[in-house]
C-alpha cells in the first residue's frame, strides 16, 4: 500500500477538509481527491462522504482510521531503526527545575559527547504518544496513575524517590522548625495552585491527603513559582510542598524556610519511560547512568502512592 496515500487519508481525516490536507502536505487539492479515490479503489469501500462543511468519514472510513495511523507509526520506527543513531536524545520532562533536570544535567557531564533535545510536555497521555510515535525517546513521569495503565509497548523503571519538603515564610508557625512530622502538618493550609485534575502529579496529592488528613487547597490561577514564593513568604497561613531536589531561587528579604518532613516522608516517584523497541544508542546509555547514580529510593520510612511503579 502506497504510503503517500495513506498519509494523504490520515491528514483529510484529522482536517475534516480535502483543501486544508492539501495545504497540510503541500499538493493540490485535485491530487488529494485522486489520492484518496485510488485508496478507496484499493480496499473497495467508500471512506469519505462529501458534506457542505467538507469531508465526513464513512463508518468505513472510521474503521480504518487507526489501522492506517498504525501503518505510518510502523514505517517511521522502520526509518528511525537505521536512522535514530544521528539524532539528539529526546528525553521529556515536566519543569525545567525539577528533579528530572538535574538527572539529566548529571547525563550529560557524565557523557557530553551524546547530543541531548530536552522537551516539556504537560501530560502523560501526550508524552506516552510521542514515546510511541517515536517523537520522544524517553519521559521522566510518576505513573503509573490509578485506571490509567501503560500501554504493553512501553517499559518503564522507577529512577529516584524524592522527598518532600515544607516551604514556609518566615512568620509561619512551622517557620523554626527543624523538621516537622506529617501528622503535625494536619490543620495547616497548604498551597498548590498547580494542581490541575486529571495529572499524575494532582493523583499523587489526592493519596497523600486521604492518608494522613492533609489540607491542600489549589484555589486561585497559577503564576508561576515565582508568584507561589512571593504568596507563602508574605503570608504566615500557608505552606507549600517541594520537592527536595527541586532547584529555585529566591530573594533573601524572602526568609523562605525548606523543612524536611519525616514520620514517614513522603517521596515523589520519579520513573523512566521509553518504548519497547526504540533503537537509540543512547538510550541505553542513558538507563544505564540512571540506574548507576539515580539513588534516593527504597529507603526506610517513606511514603508513596500504591499505585506507583514498584521499586
Amino acid at each position: 500500500m502506497d504510503l503517500d496515500i495513506v498519509r494523504t487519508f490520515v491528514a483529510a481525516a484529522d482536517a475534516g477538509q480535502f483543501q486544508e490536507a492539501a495545504a497540510e502536505l503541500a499538493i493540490t487539492q485535485q491530487a488529494v481527491s485522486k489520492r484518496i479515490a485510488a485508496l478507496e479503489r484499493d480496499v473497495g469501500v467508500r471512506l469519505f462522504t462529501r458534506t457542505p462543511r467538507g469531508a465526513e468519514l464513512t463508518i468505513d472510513g472510521q474503521a480504518f482510521l487507526p489501522h492506517a495511523r498504525e501503518l505510518l507509526r510502523v514505517a517511521e520506527r522502520a526509518v528511525a531503526s537505521v536512522c535514530t543513531g544521528r539524532r539528539p536524545l529526546r528525553v521529556d520532562m515536566l519543569a525545567s527545575r525539577s528533579a528530572a533536570s538535574g538527572l539529566m544535567r548529571g547525563f550529560h557531564r557524565a557523557h557530553p559527547e551524546i547530543d541531548l533535545d530536552v522537551v516539556m510536555l504537560f501530560d502523560i497521555e501526550k508524552a506516552v504518544a510521542a514515546i510511541r510515535s517515536g517523537a520522544i525517546d524517553a519521559s521522566f513521569r510518576a505513573v503509573a496513575m490509578p485506571g490509567r495503565p501503560l500501554p504493553e509497548d512501553i517499559e518503564s523503571v522507577r529512577v529516584l524517590d524524592e522527598p518532600l519538603e515544607l516551604l514556609v515564610g518566615p512568620a509561619h508557625a512551622l517557620a523554626s522548625a527543624r523538621s516537622v512530622t506529617v501528622a503535625q502538618l494536619a490543620g495547616h493550609r497548604i498551597w498548590m495552585p498547580g494542581l490541575v485534575p486529571g495529572t499524575e502529579w494532582t493523583a499523587y496529592y489526592d493519596d497523600l491527603v486521604a492518608e494522613f488528613g492533609l489540607t491542600i487547597e489549589a484555589t486561585g490561577p497559577n503564576f508561576g513559582s515565582d508568584a507561589l514564593l512571593d504568596t507563602i513568604a508574605d503570608t504566615p497561613a500557608l505552606a507549600t510542598f517541594m520537592g527536595g531536589r527541586t532547584r529555585l531561587v529566591w530573594p533573601s528579604g524572602h526568609g523562605l524556610r525548606r523543612i524536611p518532613v519525616t514520620d514517614p516522608t513522603p517521596v515523589y516517584p520519579h520513573s523512566l519511560l521509553w518504548r519497547r523497541d526504540n533503537p537509540h544508542p543512547a538510550l541505553a546509555t542513558l538507563r544505564a547512568h540512571l540506574a548507576a547514580t539515580a539513588a534516593g529510593h527504597g529507603a526506610a520510612e517513606t511514603w508513596a502512592p500504591d499505585w506507583v511503579i514498584p521499586r
